[in-house]
């Protein structure tokens, strides 16, 4: 039931990323504000393809240290394991080691692909996340075990949300 679910929110993903590309009005064609807000948020082609594989594995079993679907994952795993089959960009480490290697982007610059952070464990970077847009990201938790889709600004994340970085142009 939940691979159904992940390949319909797979689709959903995809149709929503490759028909709102973009978000500005009909009459807005220019350099306008919301042209340039639009422009900003768009997910860069690599970005698409690690929201649309994350997607693919919601509901697959987490797993201290797992860093493939079939023996489960934890955060870092699932990270590692999907920029390198969507993007081929090799990330490897705790979410700390991951969070260094990236490039800092402020909250309001988030897309889609993009890797959000938060202190989970009462130390930094404890935990990470890929941004799927829309105040929403997926990721790996320890709690009711499996790869799942949370928002920003759920209680709990925004509470504990560090910083956002990405390994994109």
């Amino acid at each position: 039931m939940f691979r159904q679910c992940g390949l319909l929110c797979t689709l959903l993903v995809a149709l929503w990323l490759t028909g709102c590309g973009g978000l500005g009005s009909s009459g807005d064609r220019g350099g306008g504000p919301a042209a340039s807000l639009s422009r900003a948020l768009e997910p860069t082609p690599e970005g698409r393809e690690v929201v649309m594989y994350a997607l693919g594995l919601i509901g697959t079993d987490y797993r201290f240290g797992g860093k493939n679907p079939e023996a489960g994952l934890d955060c870092s795993g699932m990270v590692s394991y999907i920029y390198a089959r969507a993007a081929q960009v090799q990330v490897s480490g705790s979410a700390a080691d991951i969070a260094r290697k990236g490039r800092p982007v402020s909250r309001q610059s988030l897309r889609p692909g993009d890797l959000v952070f938060f202190n989970t464990l009462n130390r930094p970077r404890s935990h990470v996340g890929i941004y799927i847009g829309d105040q929403r990201f997926v990721h790996a938790p320890s709690s009711n075990g499996q790869v799942r889709i949370e928002r920003l600004d759920n209680g709990y994340f925004a509470s504990r949300f560090e910083e956002a970085r990405t390994y994109f142009d």
